[in-house]
């Protein structure tokens, strides 16, 4: 008999790893529906986010999957098929403040893709920083073939990543795209053996957190501020997010630790 006072398991989980657990592995668990995004999953995904950008002890996100089929298969279309036009107006907030949440992290990102990642769940990965894959994964933004678009970012996002033709012709035609083919257009930057990415993403990860906390927040704040307005703009952008760091503790620490050549015990504020 099951206890209708039972608490609801979230959506999405948060996993803490590594000294300091300075990682945090953001994992989509819905397995059972390969992780389509419904609107309680949305809501999850944007707290998850708000949680852990609050967080000054985490230096990097991994986003992940709990399911060996899929990273995410976008939109819960199930859900959907119920909806009035209403119903969606109102699912939309919450479908932005997932997609933006991820998008907004202020620490580096990272999203590990094995299986399906399409729609909305390639543009969660779009949303992170850096893209690494298994040999077994298919991504696509196929929204145009069920009467709408990519609408968590993937327009702008992936148009960025690898150019107005390229993303032109991913998604006007819908098409899906094994790993290979997504690591040769860019969509993807590493393509690991199947069921090996996580592994190669908590690599990377653990190596991108051996850095000082404020320079990798900055860093990323001055290359997201600063790509699309013109260079002069970009300097400037840049010269503010240096400034944050050069009057930081983190800054002292890093001197000092180089010159005794010893690691650095970052304070990271």
């Amino acid at each position: 008999m099951s206890d209708e006072n039972a608490p609801i398991a979230p959506m999405v989980t948060i996993t803490r790893h590594g000294p300091g657990g300075h990682i945090a592995e953001l994992a989509l668990d819905r397995p059972e529906a390969m992780n389509a995004v419904s609107t309680r999953m949305a809501l999850d995904l944007g707290a998850a986010c708000a949680e852990l950008s609050a967080d000054q002890d985490v230096r990097v996100v991994l986003v992940t999957s709990t399911s060996p089929k899929a990273f995410c298969v976008g939109a819960d279309l199930v859900e959907r098929r119920s909806f009035t036009d209403a119903d969606l107006m109102a699912q939309r907030p919450a479908a932005r403040a997932a997609y933006g949440g991820v998008l907004n992290l202020p620490m580096p990102t990272i999203a590990v893709v094995e299986g399906y990642a399409l729609g909305g769940g390639l543009e969660i990965a779009l949303s992170c920083d850096l893209i690494i894959a298994g040999a077994a994964a298919v991504v696509g933004l196929p929204e145009v073939s069920v009467g709408v678009i990519p609408g968590g970012g993937g327009t702008q996002l992936l148009t960025r990543r690898i150019g107005w033709s390229r993303a032109a012709g991913m998604i006007f035609t819908a098409r899906r795209m094994a790993a290979a083919e997504a690591a040769e257009l860019g969509v993807v930057d590493e393509v690991l053996e199947a069921g090996t990415a996580r592994g190669r993403g908590l690599e990377l990860a653990t190596q991108i957190a051996s850095n000082s906390p404020v320079g990798l927040r900055q860093a990323k704040r001055a290359m997201r501020l600063g790509g699309d307005v013109d260079l002069a703009t970009g300097l400037e952008v840049e010269d503010g997010c240096w400034r944050a760091t050069a009057f930081s503790g983190d800054r002292a620490e890093g001197v000092a630790a180089f010159a005794e050549k010893r690691l650095p015990e970052w304070p990271g504020r």
